[in-house]
């Protein structure tokens, strides 16, 4: 039996958390080869999207991947975001939501060990108008 990722069921329930409250869910991305976005929008690697309801359209939040279309530059454009690709999903108005820890940071088991332990780094966030 497969471990579940716990990461689209916490993305699902901020989600939720914001359009319950009337905030605006912004979903922060690091954008890979599997990541379908519009690259004029990309900075150092991430974009950060508006999932508001006004915003896009068709939105499918699955375990594996967040689909939606949406306008950029009055031009439309189908998303496709894996979910592993996604930093974090918090509110536009208050910046509460979550940050996740990429998964591909930690090396396996018993490689690149040594007596120094890691820095650890800090998750930030980008305020988009």
């Amino acid at each position: 039996m497969s471990e579940l990722s716990t990461r689209p069921y916490l993305i699902r329930a901020i989600y939720e958390w914001c359009v319950d409250s009337a905030l605006t869910p912004y979903l922060a991305v690091k954008v890979n080869e599997k990541t379908e976005v519009p690259m004029a929008y990309v900075r150092d690697g991430e974009i950060v999207l508006s999932l508001s309801v006004s915003a896009v359209r068709n939105l499918e939040m699955g375990n594996e991947y967040i689909t939606c279309s949406g306008r950029f530059g009055g031009s439309p454009f189908n998303l496709i975001v894996p979910v592993v690709a996604v930093i974090g999903i918090f509110a536009k108005e208050t910046g509460q939501g979550l940050i996740f820890q990429a998964e591909d940071q930690q090396p396996p088991d018993g490689e690149g060990q040594s007596d120094m332990k890691p820095m650890p780094q800090k998750p930030f966030l980008k305020i988009v108008k």
